[in-house]
């Protein structure tokens, strides 16, 4: 399986979750940023299911989470 993203950049998402302070909300928001910065879409719906489940996931658990919502644009 080729990986769309690299651990650096799940490690620095994952550093930005922890120390950003940051509500659901803002979390599916910063899931949405993430990936369409890179070339992938996310359903707003699934961005903030998301955001409800990646508290206290560590890197390998958010990148496989981040490789399962992606969408390619």
């Amino acid at each position: 399986m080729n990986e769309k993203f690299s651990v650096s950049e799940v490690a620095a998402l994952r550093n930005e979750l922890l120390t950003g302070g940051l509500d659901s909300f803002q979390t599916a928001e910063l899931l949405k940023t993430f990936l369409a910065g890179r070339g992938y879409g996310v359903s707003p719906e699934s961005a903030l299911d998301a955001a409800g489940r990646i508290e206290g996931y560590d890197v390998e658990s958010l990148h496989k989470e981040l490789e399962s919502l992606a969408l390619v644009m």
